[in-house]
């Protein structure tokens, strides 16, 4: 990720390759995204990309890294051992899944910290410290690069004005329907594969406070760069249930269970 955000983009992307328009903030807010009409679908619909080379070849980076700390799949499914040019998305998200078997909460956040730096050079965060040191300048810049750097994972996103101890900047990134919990279906997956994982990655090791809240709702997210993330304990999701629409969890493949009054997933 870091590698990726230092490189100064200054080459032209072929205009069949052009998937994202500007909005009205003049950053992308569409990227990817196979709907007619340009936007994420409906609650209970699941969103329809169209995932080019460098998409794929993403999902496939990460999915492989994450495939050493994945429970082995099960021979009743029927579903084989994946090559490196048969990965998408849902394949990505099944190594996530695969993950979690087995590990606590805690265990789930560490093994996602451990793949993140396992993509990262030597000496990476401490580099990342001294260029992006905690100021509102490196805030904004983290947060315009998120938009374009990770719509493959995340969907269709956008900067944000926010406020951060009294003072306004653009460095909140509003996520219209996040497509890891659209595709997953599970809040333990949001929370403890993504969430904490991002947040304590860059508020420990780069140095850069990130606050990401999710919208359980609609499935949008705010990320915030700049905000010190408050402790699992005093932050609203850990009192989070599974999702009860059941429109809602088939449309997303999920893997929640709605009977909890807090998903166990965030319990363990």
């Amino acid at each position: 990720m870091v590698v990726l955000s230092l490189q100064p983009v200054q080459f032209s992307t072929p205009k069949h390759m052009l998937l994202c328009r500007p909005g009205s903030t003049g950053y992308p807010i569409r990227c990817g995204i196979a709907e007619p009409s340009g936007e994420p679908a409906p609650m209970g619909q699941k969103t329809k990309y169209n995932d080019g080379f460098f998409e794929k070849g993403f999902m496939t980076l990460f999915a492989r890294k994450m495939k050493k700390f994945a429970a082995p799949v099960k021979a009743r499914t029927g579903t084989k051992e994946k090559a490196w040019w048969e990965y998408d998305y849902e394949s990505f998200v099944d190594v996530s899944k695969r993950v979690m078997q087995g590990r606590s909460r805690v265990q789930q956040q560490q093994v996602v910290r451990e793949v993140l730096l396992s993509m990262l050079p030597p000496g990476a965060p401490d580099q990342f410290r001294k260029l992006f040191p905690p100021t509102k300048w490196a805030a904004e810049f983290n947060a315009a690069l998120t938009v374009p750097f990770f719509h493959w994972l995340v969907g269709p996103s956008e900067v944000v004005e926010v406020e951060i101890n009294g003072v306004k900047q653009r460095s909140g990134v509003h996520i219209k329907k996040c497509r890891y919990l659209e595709n997953s279906g599970c809040v333990g997956m949001c929370v403890n594969m993504c969430k904490f994982p991002t947040q304590d990655f860059f508020t420990n090791e780069f140095g850069l406070p990130l606050t990401m809240i999710p919208n359980f709702e609609d499935m949008s997210c705010e990320m915030v760069y700049g905000q010190v993330p408050p402790p699992f304990e005093e932050d609203p999701v850990s009192k989070q249930p599974c999702f009860t629409d059941i429109s809602m969890r088939l449309s997303a493949g999920s893997i929640a269970t709605p009977s909890s009054s807090v998903c166990p997933k965030l319990q363990a």
